[in-house]
């Protein structure tokens, strides 16, 4: 794939998650939405790294990590906080020892909240 092709499945792949994220939350499978939720936002960090680097992205998953080496400058800056609480649902999610405590967590309105917040940054990095 030419760097162009890869930044636009990278993005795509992101958009698709987000949606992804939506589907889950309607059938109030809140901890899942919120996993594609740090999905969303860790493809589209991705794209922005290979535009910036002109390089593949690294293999990592932290997502505030991740926007430094994407050389993203995050305003305003309550987003690097998100970034810090969106990167926990991508390991509570995914283990069966952090599941049962994520699962009491990710409630309707705690899900409502990041959702948003996730669109917001997915919007924001779309402009870079």
């Amino acid at each position: 794939m030419t760097e162009k092709e890869l930044i636009e499945f990278w993005k795509k792949s992101a958009e698709n998650d987000y949606k992804s994220a939506v589907v889950l939350f309607k059938g109030k499978q809140y901890h899942n939405a919120l996993f594609f939720c740090h999905l969303t936002i860790e493809k589209m960090l991705k794209s922005v790294f290979i535009k910036k680097k002109h390089n593949a992205p690294p293999w990592i998953h932290d997502l505030e990590k991740l926007a430094k080496v994407s050389s993203v400058s995050l305003v305003p800056a309550d987003m690097k906080e998100d970034l810090s609480e969106i990167t926990t649902f991508n390991i509570q999610a995914r283990y069966e020892d952090e599941k049962f405590t994520f699962y009491k967590k990710a409630t309707e309105g705690f899900t409502i909240k990041y959702m948003k917040k996730t669109k917001e940054i997915l919007l924001w990095l779309k402009k870079l």
